[in-house]
């Protein structure tokens, strides 16, 4: 039975991304009649626009652009001209610069902004040579500022436009090289020049699938709402069957969601029931809320939320995706932070090669406690795994217990070994051992057992920041909605699973051996065939493969930082 995963692209959304592309065209309709219009000579260029344009990129830097400075792409621009003599290659007909500035102004149907792209400017330059300005100057100006918008246009849906570490990401995306002459001279070739943007863009099914829903809600912004009415006074919450004034207008609102039918009527005499009841718990479900029906504030508050944000929400989980480098074919593991989710696929190019998704608990929206987003590679799984306790852990946290309740020590089953050498491990606690804690030269860790805080099996992922994948004897708050409960580590509610795939191509790790050694209360380790990529990413928005567009909470406040960086370039 294939696994429901957000890496399947809902064929729903595709004709509103088409429709949110049409709106998005009649708005440039005038600025492409002005270049239509424009007069440019159709003889050779001369030996002065060459100069301007041979000039102005060795300048690398235009005043009038909204980035001024492009000398990053100088060789670019160098490699792109040099072969034509640096004469225009915009202006010289064929309607290479309408399609051009078709793409660019359609930047928004990625989740950019069009004002990156200077189409305002080029507007009024478009002005000019309309009435017959073809000076060099403005033929080169107008020329290599249309190759540098289309450059940025690529690089900025390849890689993003800032990047990890500005937003708060403890990850490098490494190399992603971007061939732009190549791309300018096959778009050049064959006019196809959107083909040619949407060849920049991150080829894994996730991201196209966030670009139809970006379409999808800012089609859905565009609808007035009417005003969720408060819940009656004295009341806290409405549970199902009973009466809500707002059972209008909160029908209305889920129907333009997709999350009522549009056939269903509204309950009768405000009566919260039936159809509208399942609505809500839809909702709930989709924007990782308990979905028990009920409506109370935080339910409230994420269906007053404006649909305008959850567009800005999409367009920033599509700039992060950006980040992302490209993935191999293979089996892949991937977890969600603020959807609390993990995903095994057996193949990372197939969106059909889910084979299995659990929940997981994430580290703690707190200083030092959130888990980081980066890219690891699975190497070997520990069974019933020691707890060697981190240094930041056992001084703020577990020295202090002991020199309250010195009784922890045995209850909690720990041993102290040194930081250096073989020494045998020490299990009772003394003074000389507190004081060997306190000081450092020892360390604390917690033996293999039932009250093992990494349960019965350990994922290990080598990295310099000590994270892995963990199993948990606190399986309970696995019931929670919101679960950043970690220091840092992920555990999962599903650890057997977790070891049957990525052990699966090894016959002997049978269901039943994989119990038994993470039962065993011994340490034993499986060391995999192939190490398996694991994703730790961080998104606010996904769609699953229902095609529905679910939303979560921004818990480590990403999003905010992302923007202030979005805002800094």
């Amino acid at each position: 039975m294939p696994i429901s995963s957000p890496f399947r692209v809902p064929e729903r959304l595709t004709s509103a991304r088409r429709h949110g592309l049409r709106n998005l065209l009649r708005l440039i309709v005038g600025l492409i009649l002005l270049f239509a219009a424009a007069n440019v000579p159709a003889q050779p260029a001369s030996s002065q626009d060459r100069d301007e344009i041979r000039a102005l990129i060795a300048r690398g830097a235009l005043a009038q652009l909204r980035h001024p400075d492009f000398a990053s792409l100088r060789q670019a621009l160098d490699d792109s001209y040099h072969d034509g003599g640096y004469a225009p290659q915009w202006l010289a007909g064929g309607g290479a610069a309408r399609a051009m500035l078709a793409e660019l102004a359609a930047a928004p149907s990625h989740g950019l902004d069009a004002a990156d792209y200077d189409i305002d400017w080029l507007d009024g330059e478009a002005k000019a040579i309309a009435a017959g300005d073809h000076a060099p100057e403005r033929i080169a100006r107008v020329d290599v500022a249309l190759t540098v918008a289309f450059f940025r246009l690529l690089s900025d849906l390849h890689r993003g436009r800032v990047s990890p570490a500005r937003a708060g990401f403890k990850f490098s995306p490494g190399e992603k090289p971007l061939d732009f002459p190549a791309l300018l001279r096959r778009g050049m070739a064959t006019g196809r020049w959107h083909d040619v943007v949407v060849a920049a863009e991150p080829s894994f099914p996730l991201y196209r699938r966030l670009e139809d829903a970006l379409a999808h809600y800012r089609t859905l912004a565009s609808a007035p709402l009417a005003p969720l009415p408060a819940l009656p006074a004295g009341t806290r919450k409405v549970e199902p069957g009973g009466v809500y004034a707002g059972v209008a207008a909160l029908s209305e609102r889920l129907r333009l969601l997709g999350d009522l039918p549009a056939n269903i009527a509204a309950p009768a005499d405000n009566r919260y029931e039936g159809a509208l009841v399942d609505a809500v718990r839809a909702f709930q479900d989709r924007h990782g809320l308990k979905a028990d029906g009920v409506l109370g504030r935080d339910t409230l508050a994420q269906l007053a939320t404006p649909l305008d944000a959850r567009v800005r929400q999409i367009e920033l989980s599509l700039e992060r995706l950006r980040w992302l480098p490209e993935l191999p074919a293979g089996p892949l593991i991937a977890v969600n932070i603020p959807s609390f989710r993990l995903w095994a696929f057996a193949n990372a190019r197939d969106d059909s090669a889910a084979r299995l998704s659990m929940p997981v608990i994430v580290g703690r929206a707190a200083k030092a406690r959130e888990t980081p987003v980066f890219i690891g590679e699975m190497r070997y799984v520990e069974f019933s795994p020691y707890w060697n306790v981190p240094p930041t852990i056992q001084r703020a946290e577990i020295v202090p217990r002991l020199e309250r309740d010195p009784g922890y020590w045995q209850r909690e089953e720990l041993e102290a070994v040194p930081v250096r050498g073989n020494t045998a491990s020490i299990t009772e606690l003394d003074a000389a051992t507190l004081e060997g804690l306190k000081t450092g030269a020892l360390r604390v860790r917690q033996r293999p057992g039932a009250k093992n805080a990494l349960g019965g099996v350990k994922f290990v992922l080598p990295n310099t920041m000590d994270i892995y994948l963990h199993s948990t004897p606190a399986q309970q708050l696995f019931e929670q909605t919101r679960r950043d409960f970690s220091h840092g580590c992920i555990r999962v509610a599903d650890p057997p699973g977790l070891a049957a795939f990525v052990l699966r191509d090894q016959p002997a790790w049978t269901g039943e051996r994989i119990a038994a050694a993470m039962a065993a209360g011994k340490t034993s380790t499986a060391t995999l065939t192939q190490p398996i990529p694991v994703v730790i990413f961080y998104t606010t928005a996904i769609v699953d493969a229902a095609g529905r567009v679910l939303f979560a909470s921004d818990i480590y406040g990403y999003d905010r930082r992302l923007e202030q960086a979005l805002r800094a370039r």
